[in-house]
């Protein structure tokens, strides 16, 4: 299997969903009970390929599936959203909003003249020191960086992508910390021992003690196709979650 260049992937990606200013979406405005509630858009295409991935279609056929527009209206909507359900909180999501710098950062813009917060949901890899400097910009911005796994080995077998990708996404975190953003780290641990996630800790550590400090514990929730997924992979999570938050130990 040909392992993804998470780089080259966001390029090959930003040839299907991007036009000009605007960016392929298949879901313009949600409501959600996420951070206690928050108006969300849904993109299209990434440049990982996780096996427990709940965006099915919209990132495997990103040609096929939804429509452009432009950050004005996503922003205006978001904003719309936001206000009829009373929401602090507005993010773009479904699949890398990182994929589209451009497009992301003026829709930042306008949401910088409210007092709205935007939670950038990110995986990390294309947080490169210069665009680091760029959001550096806003204030009204939180970054939550979703680590697949705890060691270059777990993160290759979860996203499909050149090992070295997981020292990629922890020196962009460095970026961050040098830039004094507002962010916190997410880290998927449905797959990994604990030796596993004390030596990733003790990494962090390293980097900055406010990323062990703000340690975010995500798992896999078992959506149908997410375990028709992991079925085909090979691949059985350790801990996960049915939709509605019930544990299951393994599926």
């Amino acid at each position: 299997m040909n392992l993804i260049d998470p780089i080259a992937k966001a390029r090959e990606m930003g040839n299907i969903v991007i036009n000009g200013s605007t960016r392929k979406y298949y879901r313009l405005t949600r409501t959600g009970r996420w951070y206690g509630g928050i108006a969300t858009a849904d993109c299209c295409g990434c440049n990982l390929k996780c096996v427990f991935c709940w965006s099915n279609k919209p990132r495997d056929n990103p040609e096929k599936i939804g429509e452009f527009y432009s950050p004005e209206c996503v922003a205006e909507n978001l904003i719309k959203c936001a206000k009829e359900n009373n929401y602090r909180y507005v993010r773009i999501s479904g699949n890398e909003p990182t994929i589209c710098k451009e497009h992301l950062t003026a829709v930042l813009k306008i949401i910088n003249k409210t007092k709205l917060l935007f939670i950038l949901e990110t995986n990390g890899t294309l947080l490169d020191d210069d665009f680091v400097k760029e959001l550096s910009a806003f204030n009204n911005l939180h970054i939550r960086v979703s680590l697949k796994g705890t060691t270059p080995e777990e993160f290759s077998m979860l996203t499909g992508a050149k090992p070295e990708t997981f020292d990629l996404i922890l020196d962009n975190l460095h970026n961050l910390v040098k830039a004094d953003l507002r962010f916190n780290l997410a880290v998927m641990l449905s797959f990994s021992p604990d030796k596993n996630i004390i030596m990733l800790k003790e990494r962090l550590k390293k980097i900055s003690q406010r990323i062990s400090d703000n340690f975010e514990e995500e798992y896999v929730f078992l959506y149908p196709h997410v375990i028709e997924r992991l079925k085909r992979s090979g691949i059985r999570p350790l801990v996960a979650y049915t939709p509605d938050g019930i544990p299951k130990e393994l599926i």
